[in-house]
């Protein structure tokens, strides 16, 4: 069963509504304003653990233990990154040669299933070689 703890957590405004986001990777945008991730593997800020609207304000965890949306079946301790739904899904080879790690999986998961990750964001760029 999914459970968060020991998190990190910080306010944002949402620079578009992610009423529909909540356990979903988000993104910082050049604005200061956090967006749904929408490319796979890239850089996210953290997870949203609430739904705002556009301008409201979104809470991002940006470590620790977490609950994220898993976008694929994930094995236990895989490595995570996101995919273009802000969804975790396991680092492959076929995953973007600049992929960002975004976490561990803490339990095994399948699509749609809110999963615990140990979410470890910035700067982890995986070595695809």
């Amino acid at each position: 069963m999914a459970v968060m703890q020991s998190r990190d957590t910080r306010s944002f405004v949402a620079g578009e509504s992610l009423a529909a986001a909540q356990f979903h990777f988000v993104t910082l945008e050049n604005d200061g304003t956090v967006d749904l991730a929408d490319a796979d593997a890239e850089n996210c800020i953290g997870v949203l653990l609430n739904a705002p609207a556009s301008g409201e304000a979104a809470t991002v965890a940006i470590s620790g233990k977490v609950m994220v949306e898993a976008g694929g079946t994930i094995a236990a301790g895989a490595e995570v990154v996101t995919n273009t739904a802000g969804e975790a899904v396991t680092l492959t080879a076929s995953s973007s040669a600049t992929a960002v790690t975004m976490g561990y999986a803490l339990e095994a998961a399948v699509d749609g299933q809110i999963m615990a990750i140990e979410l470890i964001q910035g700067g982890n760029t995986s070595d695809q070689s």
